[in-house]
């Protein structure tokens, strides 16, 4: 990434708009402001200027808005160009820049270049520029207040409380070191042992908020998996409330996986409609059931749906799909067609669901199992959102403070170990926050953003 260059780029979605805007950014942008408008902008005001061509053509009149570093989003100065927003009007405008900035070395930005700088440049911290890139994302209203929250500093309150409770007790075990004989009291009379505890619970806390955080963030992978015919469209159809899926008495009419997102109580779950299960000679049939395995492989949850007539080779199929679950994932089997079999035989015995995804029978019942099982506690009061990379952070600082605590009961031929532990813990919740984090990681994550951000 060209992090001393300025850099330039969209910042509005691409397509057709009523306004769109140019953002640039670079430690000195007065001689760029100067070439394209030939004069000095006040800094938080709002221009109407006119932008010309190199022949004096007009491109466009536009909003002009300047912010001087370090008051800005990415710490630099900023310039913000508020144009009309077609596309090919933004592309002539970000090509007169790129003109006027060559001899100041303006560059396009890489993806999320902007919010990089505003990191290095301590105007976030690494789950707050994170939380940026998950509200643009966002795809329900909780996971727009989570990340909201996220990107106002709460869950980095969090981490950085624990880890500054941390570093107080590792202070307190290595100073401990340097009088042997006197190790044992010194830490009892100063309750390094209760103090563990406390960072132990308040870990798991943030563990269990971080789980539902993540599940707002990217909602549920949910495959429908099962014999032909048993009704995996029709339940498609069901949980979203409209036939995005063509149902027919034909075995086999579901050829290719079927995607359709839905919320429930404000979770995403994105519900996969796959191809029947079975032994079959047409190629295309084929194709479609490798992707039903490669969705099962990648589900967080997969429903196993079978029905009265169609249950001759279940056990063997049911058993073929958890030897491809992944690791954690559950599976919930569903009998349709429940009404079928009369009002005497419909009561669901054990696990299994009995549900009628023509009638609608149990489809509610259905997506409160589903919630309970992918481990959804309903929505919190302040709840955050997290990603994959913070539960495994946070996994692993939990296995050291486990560790820790068992060599703080050990006594004293244990307590360089037990420091050291505490350091270990401490270095992975840094990583949360990128206090801690190599380059390469650091690169990987901002160049999942977008281009303009």
């Amino acid at each position: 990434m060209t992090r001393k260059l300025p850099i330039i780029a969209v910042a509005t979605a691409p397509g057709k708009a009523g306004v769109g805007v140019v953002r640039i950014s670079g430690e000195n942008l007065a001689p760029i402001i100067q070439a394209l408008f030939q004069k000095i902008l006040n800094p938080r005001q709002a221009n109407l200027l006119k932008l010309r061509d190199a022949d004096g053509q007009l491109i466009d009149q536009l909003l002009a808005i300047y912010f001087a570093a370090p008051a800005s989003f990415t710490g630099e100065d900023v310039l913000e160009l508020q144009c009309h927003g077609g596309p090919h009007l933004l592309e002539l405008v970000m090509r007169r820049c790129l003109e006027l900035g060559k001899k100041e070395g303006l560059v396009i930005a890489d993806p999320g270049e902007f919010t990089l700088r505003a990191y290095l440049n301590n105007k976030v911290d690494l789950a707050q520029a994170e939380a940026i890139a998950d509200l643009i994302d966002a795809q329900s209203e909780a996971a727009v207040r989570g990340a909201a929250r996220s990107l106002q500093g709460v869950f980095s309150e969090k981490i950085n409380g624990l880890v500054e409770e941390i570093t107080q007790l590792r202070i307190l075990v290595e100073s401990t070191l340097d009088f042997p004989e006197e190790e044992i009291e010194f830490l009892e009379n100063a309750q390094a042992r209760e103090r563990l505890a406390a960072v132990k619970n308040k870990l798991q806390s943030l563990r269990a908020g971080a789980k539902q955080g993540k599940i707002l963030r990217d909602g549920i992978q949910l495959v429908l998996a099962g014999a032909p015919n048993v009704g995996k469209s029709s339940l498609l159809n069901q949980l979203a409330g409209e036939e995005v899926a063509i149902v027919t008495p034909i075995a086999g009419t579901t050829r290719d996986r079927v995607k359709e997102s839905i919320q429930v109580e404000g979770v995403p779950m994105h519900i996969i409609d796959t191809a029947g299960l079975r032994h079959t000679a047409d190629e295309v049939e084929v194709k479609g059931i490798e992707r039903t395995w490669e969705a099962i492989r990648l589900a967080d949850l997969v429903i196993f749906l079978t029905a009265p007539g169609h249950d001759t080779d279940s056990d063997d199929l049911r058993q073929q799909i958890m030897k491809s679950l992944p690791s954690g994932c559950p599976i919930l089997e569903v009998l349709n067609k429940s009404d079928l079999l009369g009002d005497d035989l419909a009561p669901k015995t054990g696990d299994k669901i009995f549900i009628s995804a023509k009638t609608g029978f149990g489809i509610d019942e259905l997506k409160q199992k589903i919630l309970m099982l992918v481990g959804w506690n309903g929505p919190q009061e302040g709840a955050i959102v997290a990603r994959r990379r913070h539960l495994d952070c946070l996994e692993r600082a939990a296995e050291h403070i486990e560790k820790s605590e068992q060599f703080a009961a050990n006594g004293n031929n244990s307590l360089e170990l037990f420091a050291e532990e505490l350091f270990l813990a401490q270095n992975h919740l840094g990583q949360i926050t990128g206090k801690l984090l190599p380059d390469d990681l650091l690169g990987k994550i901002f160049s999942q953003f977008c281009i303009g951000k």
